[in-house]
């Protein structure tokens, strides 16, 4: 996605500038071509040598320097750039820009550029509250400006509030979203992710490694590529996604309830989540004590979310998840033809790089038709895009059909 793109990346005076370095060198790392604009009060925060260094292209202060090329800077920037990131965008570039005052190199690139233009907020908690500061970012999203919502935590100011600069890599993914194919507007994916619950009294329970890191990753991208996006989640530690609608759950009797009020809606179900197939006959309404402890814990199974959706899926595409330990691509397929599974997304979990806590897998995608891929080592967010490219075909081939 990134390889060849042309990013400018615009600092300007506020704190944060230090941790445009992360972004521009990550961004270069993944083979995007990098050019720096920065303001002259970004660079009494960082030095242009910095970002020099990491973006290996002569940085851009002053429009009224003498040319490297015969080529007016403001101009060719804007012409040749992709898509525009400013980062820490402080309130006065944002009013500046929402007034359409180019009166500086930035600016002037940003009134010239026909790429989009992204934008990430950082300043005071006081200066992000203040509504001529909200009414600039209302008007520039009006105007089709991307605008990042600021974290909330303690300043470098001394103060907590809201008016951080989110991670740099949080930053990356959503400046990836302006490349991403938008094959999936209109649609809705249903997305399961993390583990479940079964309670045996009010303190203990019966769960699973899973961390949620693979469906929260399909979410996201799926959400990218323009769906409406309702992800059920069983507990984990990982933050909701931007743009998705969460559904929390604990138990996999709770994930079948909200799974079924959700499933006529969908045009696309992924059931990443791992599931509990057993419960506790009977949850404990007090603490067991260990002196009452039998050797033998009663279960009965929990509903078999996956094989009733393949009952009832009609033309929904319908995707499962199949994590072994050993005869993967038998178990697997047993599971898709049971299921009546569009695909499924199987994974030895005893490989290197593959288990549950980890981000990054090693997947094999076995097709209803009898197609099957490996993929080597991924991060899972890479392998949430490879399902989703896989998903947008059959919803197309399906549309062609009919």
């Amino acid at each position: 996605m990134w390889k060849g793109k042309f990013i400018v990346v615009g600092i300007s005076g506020g704190i944060a500038a230090y941790k445009a370095a992360e972004v521009v060198s990550r961004l270069r790392q993944l083979g995007a071509e990098i050019h720096v604009v920065m303001t002259r009060a970004a660079a009494e925060f960082v030095t242009p040598l910095t970002f020099r260094t990491l973006s290996q292209h002569p940085v851009l202060t002053d429009m009224f320097a003498d040319p490297v090329e015969w080529e007016v800077p403001h101009i060719a920037i804007a012409e040749k750039a992709d898509a525009i990131l400013i980062a820490p965008a402080t309130a006065n570039i944002i009013g500046k820009i929402a007034s359409g005052i180019a009166d500086d190199l930035l600016t002037t690139i940003v009134m010239a550029t026909r790429a989009p233009v992204m934008l990430a907020p950082a300043m005071n908690v006081g200066m992000f509250a203040n509504p001529v500061l909200q009414q600039n970012l209302t008007r520039l999203r009006e105007l089709g400006y991307h605008v990042i919502e600021p974290d909330a935590g303690f300043l470098a100011c001394g103060t907590t509030g809201k008016g951080r600069l989110p991670d740099p890599g949080f930053i990356i993914r959503m400046l990836g979203n302006l490349f991403c194919d938008r094959d999936l507007s209109g649609r809705t994916v249903l997305v399961t992710a993390g583990p479940t619950r079964e309670a045996i009294d009010p303190v203990r329970y019966l769960t699973n490694h899973s961390s949620g890191r693979m469906g929260y990753a399909i979410a996201v991208a799926a959400r990218a590529r323009g769906a409406r996006v309702v992800l059920i989640s069983g507990p984990t530690c990982l933050s909701p996604p931007v743009g998705v609608e969460v559904v929390p759950v604990v138990s996999a009797v709770d994930m079948h309830r909200a799974v079924m009020e959700q499933f006529s809606n969908a045009d696309v179900v992924i059931k990443a989540a791992a599931v509990a197939d057993y419960r506790p006959a009977a949850a404990l309404p007090q603490k067991l004590k260990k002196a009452d402890v039998q050797t033998v814990l009663t279960l009965e199974p929990n509903p078999d979310i996956l094989a009733e959706l393949g009952r009832v899926k009609g033309d929904k595409v319908l995707i499962g998840f199949a994590a072994e330990t050993r005869d993967l691509i038998e178990h697997a397929r047993g599971k898709l033809e049971a299921k009546n599974l569009d695909m499924i997304v199987a994974n030895d979990v005893t490989l290197p790089g593959a288990g549950f806590e980890a981000d990054t897998n090693i997947v094999t995608l076995i097709h209803r038709e009898g197609a099957v891929e490996k993929l080597p080592l991924m991060a899972k967010t890479d392998v949430a895009s490879v399902i989703l490219d896989r998903v947008a075909a059959v919803l197309a081939q399906r549309g062609t059909q009919n």
